[in-house]
């Protein structure tokens, strides 16, 4: 059976455990067909609903898919494992414009907002049973997020936007189910999306966002959630216009039982308005991450969405690790107070720097794309040979291939630290390593 493979296993529990097994060692292959029901019933000499039983098991977990009369087989394996090592190490001497990473010179200091959160926490600990958000924080989070448009609802904390993402999902969808997400997208998310057991549409996009015809060709296709970047999107830094939203907005209430999700993976480092897509549907999520403002190892995002899908947000969350540190939020709260960052300001600078590489390439005869936030994009005939010439040039680039599905190929540069004398000689190389051509669309 299953080329000198056996399934064990006399309960429901021991069988699903034996193929999950297989899978994780590779006996059992990605694609490959388990035996029907009844077939291996009789195999193990056990009921047929005994079986039936396991495999809703390895469905549940994601470890098989089920196709009716075709059989089940072993689901392939999450996109992280290939994916996730699609980046180029950087030598020794070569200027990194891969790592995505927003600009250290720009982030706050951290030093006296923990000692300020510190000392609130001795005074105040925060023990079992206490409200999982700061008060404080989620006060600031509501005058922002009344002053972006965002609709009323209830607030959660989450170690960050890709955790908020994933909660919500899990909350709302079901191993086999379709999610529109943005192509090329966030790298992680489109890693992430699979991993649940989920299958992802590809939805194209410009400038200004999700093109609504895309977004309608999913949705009419059976894609039950939609998971949209406000600003700055990773990578090619497009921004929803109030155009666009509203074009979508129409989209959606074409199908009102979409769960919608906007990460606003621009906030506070962008100088560009907010568009959100809000509430259009029954069920929606807002993010919105303090990472790319305020560091990275914050670990911190807010929530906000209708009251279904932020309680079973919050419900879940109090099962595994509780709440997101008060100390932390405190922290964030006291970095509002301060004005430890003014988006204007970071906004800019990051706006310089797009422009200046933009501009410079376009000089040169090269398209790239970069409205908002961190990256340029910049498509190319050959993804592989574009980044291996621009490495040997002295310059690492990100492939791609980390962030598409079905677009065409391309390379994210992060121009966060790129200095304004850097952006000549980068658009020489990046002209020579992928040489001037026809204006093209990401889309």
């Amino acid at each position: 059976m299953l080329e000198g493979y056996r399934i064990a296993g006399r309960r429901a529990a021991e069988i699903a455990a034996s193929v999950e097994a297989a899978v994780g060692s590779g006996e059992l292959k990605p694609g490959q067909l388990l035996p029907p029901m009844r077939e291996l019933a009789v195999e193990l000499g056990v009921n047929p609903n005994t079986v039936a039983a396991a495999y809703r098991i390895l469905r549940e977990r994601g470890v098989i898919e089920t196709s009716g009369r075709r059989g089940s087989r072993v689901r392939p394996k999450p996109a992280t494992t290939g994916r996730e090592y699609v980046r180029v190490d950087v030598p020794e001497g070569v200027r990194d414009v891969a790592s995505g990473n927003p600009d250290p010179a720009l982030l706050p200091s951290l030093a006296k907002a923990f000692a300020a959160a510190a000392e609130q926490a001795d005074r105040e600990p925060v023990l079992y049973g206490d409200d999982p958000m700061e008060p404080e924080l989620a006060r600031l989070t509501r005058a922002d997020l009344d002053a972006g448009g965002v609709p009323d609802g209830p607030l959660a904390v989450t170690s960050g936007s890709l955790d908020a993402i994933e909660r919500v999902l899990a909350a709302h969808l079901k191993t086999g189910d379709t999610v529109a997400v943005e192509d090329p997208g966030w790298g992680s998310l489109l890693d992430l999306v699979p991993a649940l057991g989920l299958r992802t549409a590809p939805v194209g996009l410009d400038d200004e966002g999700p093109l609504p015809d895309d977004v309608r060709r999913v949705l009419q296709a059976g894609a039950r959630a939609l998971i949209v970047t406000d600003r700055a999107q990773n990578p090619t830094g497009a921004a929803v216009s109030a155009a666009r939203a509203r074009a979508l907005r129409a989209v959606l209430r074409e199908y009102p039982e979409t769960l919608t999700i906007d990460d606003d993976h621009g906030h506070g480092i962008v100088d560009l308005p907010l568009h959100s897509l809000a509430g259009v549907t029954q069920s929606w999520a807002f993010v919105r991450s303090v990472a790319k403002a305020y560091g990275p190892d914050l670990r911190l995002a807010v929530l906000t969405g209708d009251a279904v899908t932020v309680d079973r947000v919050g419900g879940r969350h109090r099962l595994g690790p509780g709440w997101v540190s008060r100390i932390t939020q405190r922290a964030v709260v006291r970095l509002r107070a301060d004005d430890a960052v003014d988006a204007r300001v970071v906004g800019a600078a990051y706006g310089r720097r797009r422009d200046a590489l933009i501009a410079a390439l376009a000089e040169r005869g090269v398209k790239a794309y970069g409205r908002s936030g961190l990256n340029v994009w910049i498509p190319v005939p050959d993804e592989t040979g574009a980044v291996s010439r621009l490495l040997h040039a002295g310059w690492a680039v990100a492939p791609g291939a980390r962030f598409r599905m079905s677009a065409p190929p391309g390379i994210r540069v992060t121009v966060s630290t790129l200095r304004e004398a850097e952006a000549g000689p980068l658009a020489d190389a990046i002209a020579l390593a992928v040489g001037p051509g026809p204006i093209r669309s990401y889309v």
